[in-house]
């Protein structure tokens, strides 16, 4: 089984934005590459995982909620924020972007797409508005014992970044039991490969939402995966998801 064995970022600011710039972005873009996945160490403190959740109940912080169960998702439900987003989510989201452009670039190259994303978030999210996704996709998953959440990929409309971020906001052992992210890569010509990584509140893992490059003996070829959630053993288990694309 995976774990977030990434370390505490290597400096603790006390704004989001130190928080992320002291990541190890270095080691983070090593994993992407070689992985698909990189985890980021605790970058929420548990006071701030709590005030996340404390919302999870306000109908007039989000714009929506679907439970898994209606739509064969899994078991379990979400809740995507509203506009104007809590200024936590909304400095991570802004904050992370311009740090994984480059990958999402250095991929889109590698796999002969000419596809660019934009530097900052801002210009992105222009993008998005002008093929119609306006709706913003951070959100907040609750999921109680028995839930889980089906292998799938979070595409919201014609544009899509290929990274996500997902931070777990629930205590591993006393708050719930199982709950591991699992990352599913398809590989070509080939049985799939899956790995489970278990994350404590406030960790995070940066992960590819749809298909990431992989180097063959003929160069780069594309790697399709999906992501779910594995069944909660006991308690409750909350996590945010920050996506960079907006919804159409």
């Amino acid at each position: 089984m995976g774990s977030s064995s990434a370390p505490t970022p290597r400096k603790t600011g006390s704004s989001i934005a130190d928080r992320v710039c002291a990541l190890d972005w270095d080691r983070i873009e090593r994993d992407l590459d070689a992985r698909g996945y990189a985890t980021t160490g605790r970058i929420l403190r548990a006071a701030e995982c709590a005030q996340l959740i404390a919302l999870y109940p306000n109908r007039d912080s989000f714009r929506s909620r679907v439970v898994m169960e209606r739509h064969s998702y899994g078991v379990g439900e979400y809740k995507y924020f509203a506009r104007p987003m809590p200024p936590l989510v909304e400095d991570l989201r802004v904050a992370m972007y311009p740090k994984l452009a480059p990958t999402a670039n250095l991929w889109a190259d590698r796999m002969r797409s000419s596809t660019s994303y934009p530097s900052t978030l801002a210009e992105f999210l222009k993008v998005c508005a002008a093929h119609g996704q306006a709706r913003p996709t951070p959100l907040i998953l609750r999921y109680e014992h028995g839930g889980y959440n089906c292998l799938h990929q979070d595409l919201y409309g014609e544009i899509a970044f290929p990274l996500q971020f997902t931070c777990a906001l629930s205590r591993r052992g006393r708050d719930f039991e199982g709950g591991e992210l699992l990352l599913v890569e398809q590989r070509p010509r080939a049985q799939s490969r899956g790995e489970a990584i278990a994350l404590d509140i406030g960790e995070g893992i940066i992960f590819a939402n749809r298909y990431r490059p992989a180097a063959g003996a003929k160069g780069f070829h594309r790697v399709n995966l999906r992501h779910g959630v594995s069944t909660i053993k006991s308690g409750v288990r909350y996590a945010m998801g920050v996506i960079f694309h907006d919804a159409a």
